[in-house]
């Protein structure tokens, strides 16, 4: 075939290929930027880590060493080898025709053979992971789109492979053939004449259609997150992690008010993006403790169900058309309410998927516009607009979990304290949660630290108001809470609730209240580690659990540990840290029935596998529902704050 032949064949192909994608391609960005406003700019420098760390290194990947690796290989080899595709382009329409300067490199083919086997290495090896070992976590997936495009990458390695090999056997290599070890092997087995002549061009031509092939196929799979997965890193979430973005209830134009998702109209286009980006891996659904506990909810099948009604309604959409419900067209009902924002999906999912986003905007929509929501939590909702407190307890009861305690109750026009002690609605009302507000005051007291508590001022942050969808009334409830502290001229507040924490510190300052905020355990590590408090360690063997809205949403993970390192013995769980197991309290669920296999008890029983006898909390719902968990699950182990096992390991008469 002449060079001019050659040109034309691939000025076809490519145009062909190109158009198909091309189309397809647009059609998705369309589609996806007909969206809602989602703030997304700014930081860049955190940006730009995220891509290289995320991205670039697939370190969420390899929070799973093997399928991480398997992944990691295919990508990486497709990076480096993609100058191979120009250098085939060049190629297919002269055989003498390649890149200046890289096309004669040894080190380069060097670089092309070793990818090209750990390229092959990983496609076996997913095959194997998809067919042999077949974990859960794929159930429900798009297994035969999976498979198709493994079998493209196997081909264009190999035909790679093939080509370079037929161009070493027939001596017309540019680049010196002892860097090929590889390639060179595969050319010692090509026999010489004629047909190695035109095998060099089958593979040159099978190598460009293939990847021709593989491009137009691209957006019509799920595999468009290989476009589309690195823009969804670069736009994720850069503040914190259990922050969730308000609602503007204000704006002059009503038709710009949105209330959470009803239809696929009122989606962020970040969120149409989170599911044109998903790869179907279940790493999400291998770790939510709703799928765990056999409940509906799997947030790759929640995402999968969102994007198979972008992909069939969007276009209609963008032409004008009405949208469909997306609950329970899409998304069932039973599915938004299992979930317990625990935020393990997010953490674990490698392209930067907000599912919490998706379920909390899902929950708005039925509770401010549908009014429908689970009956048993219509008494909580009204209890936290009406009472400022989920129990529905009087405002007037707040500090009396501090009676025989020198705690003072700031009044207005009070000096401001050097710490606000914020108790929180369970440690406020609950008996068994009272004990860590008692044990925390104790602490801090001995200390000489000068604290104080609101009493009857502080009321409800609206955490489990909002995360159940009802945004009104989560922020009148921060509104009102941020203008008591700032009469109150407040800066610095600590809270035994993480719930409290990451809602006065990550979410009050979109409503002007910005304070320095800290967990219990972190200022009482400071006053451990600074001599102030001086515990005294004992042989008793302790668990401790990750308050996922501690550890996971806010990084707190050292603090509780250093205390119980100088208290007792501690036996760490399976599932610790961030990649912890919820205690069934989240998403408002404190509220809520719970369908199938209990949370709480699952994770007491792993508790009890460690061989403790004392299971530590940091978060006072966390104590409550562990309690119930234990008690259900007939184990023994004791359940308390690390506030009150610290308080019990002072010396008298510092532990009053």
């Amino acid at each position: 075939m002449s060079i001019a032949l050659s040109a034309l064949a691939l000025g076809l192909v490519l145009a062909i290929a190109g158009r198909l994608f091309a189309r397809r391609a647009l059609l998705v960005y369309r589609v996806v930027r007909m969206g809602q406003p989602a703030g997304r700019a700014g930081e860049v420098g955190q940006r730009i880590r995220n891509e290289a760390v995320v991205v670039v290194g697939q370190r969420k990947l390899f929070q799973r060493l093997v399928p991480g690796l398997v992944h990691a290989l295919i990508f990486w080899g497709f990076v480096v080898l993609l100058p191979t595709i120009v250098m085939a382009f060049l190629g297919a329409v002269g055989r003498d025709w390649t890149l200046p300067w890289l096309g004669h490199q040894g080190w380069f083919f060097a670089l092309v053979d070793l990818f090209c086997v750990l390229v092959a290495a990983g496609v076996v090896s997913a095959f194997l992971i998809r067919k042999v070992q077949r974990p859960a976590r794929f159930e429900g997936s798009h297994m035969g789109e999976a498979d198709l495009i493994l079998g493209l990458i196997a081909l264009i390695v190999s035909t790679l492979v093939g080509w370079h090999a037929s161009r070493i056997a027939l001596g017309i290599a540019e680049w010196p053939q002892v860097w090929s070890p590889v390639s060179n092997a595969v050319a010692s087995v090509m026999e010489p004449g004629t047909w190695l002549e035109v095998r060099e061009r089958i593979f040159v031509w099978a190598h460009v259609l293939t990847i021709l092939g593989f491009l137009a196929y691209l957006p019509h799979s799920k595999h468009l997150h290989i476009a589309t997965a690195g823009l969804n890193v670069w736009f994720g979430r850069t503040r914190a992690r259990g922050r969730l973005e308000p609602l503007d209830f204000e704006l002059e134009d009503e038709d710009a008010l949105r209330f959470g998702s009803g239809t696929l109209a009122d989606m962020t286009w970040k969120q149409m993006l989170d599911t044109v980006s998903c790869t179907e891996c279940g790493r999400c659904q291998d770790v939510c403790p709703a799928w765990a506990t056999g409940k509906a909810l799997s947030p790759k099948l929640l995402i999968m169900g969102l994007r198979d009604r972008l992909v069939a309604e969007g276009p209609a959409v963008l032409a004008g058309a009405e949208a469909s419900p997306l609950v329970p067209g899409a998304v069932t009902d039973e599915v938004v309410w299992d979930c317990v924002t625990c935020g393990a999906c997010v953490h674990e999912c490698p392209v930067s998927i907000e599912h919490v986003d998706h379920i909390v905007d899902l929950r708005r929509h039925l509770v401010m516009v549908e009014s429908r929501f689970p009956a048993e939590s219509a008494t909580m909702l009204r209890d936290v607009g009406r009472a400022s407190n989920p129990w529905g307890k009087a405002q007037s009861e707040r500090a009396s979990w501090a009676e025989g305690l020198d705690v003072r109750v700031l009044e207005p026009g009070d000096p401001a304290p050097e710490i606000l002690y914020w108790v929180g609605c369970a440690a406020s009302y609950d008996e068994r949660a009272r004990a860590t507000a008692r044990a925390t005051a104790r602490l801090l007291l001995a200390a000489g630290l000068d604290v104080a508590i609101l009493g009857p001022r502080e009321g409800c942050t609206g955490d489990p108001a909002r995360r159940m969808g009802d945004e009104y009334t989560f922020q009148a409830q921060a509104r009102q809470n941020v203008e008591t502290l700032a009469e109150a001229r407040v800066t610095k507040i600590v809270t035994s609730c993480p719930h409290c924490f990451n809602t006065l510190g990550s979410e009050y300052p979109d409503f002007g209240g910005e304070y320095e905020v800290v967990h219990h355990t972190e200022l009482l590590a400071d006053l451990v580690r600074d001599g102030r408090l001086q515990p005294v360690a004992s042989d008793e063997s302790i668990t401790y659990h990750d308050s996922c809205y501690l550890a996971r949403h806010n990084d707190v993970l050292g603090a509780p540990r250093e205390l119980l390192e100088r208290i007792g013995k501690p036996l760490e769980m399976a599932r610790s840290g961030k990649r912890t197991f919820c205690c069934g309290a989240g998403g408002a669920h404190m509220w809520m029935e719970e369908r199938g296999s209990a949370i709480n008890e699952e994770r007491a029983r792993e508790a009890t596998a460690t061989g403790a006898t004392t299971l530590a909390v940091a978060c006072p719902f966390c104590t409550l529902m562990l309690d119930d968990g234990v008690k259900q699950t007939g184990s023994e182990l004791r359940v308390a704050d690390v506030a009150v096992l610290l308080a019990e390991a002072l010396p008298e008469p510092a532990a009053g």
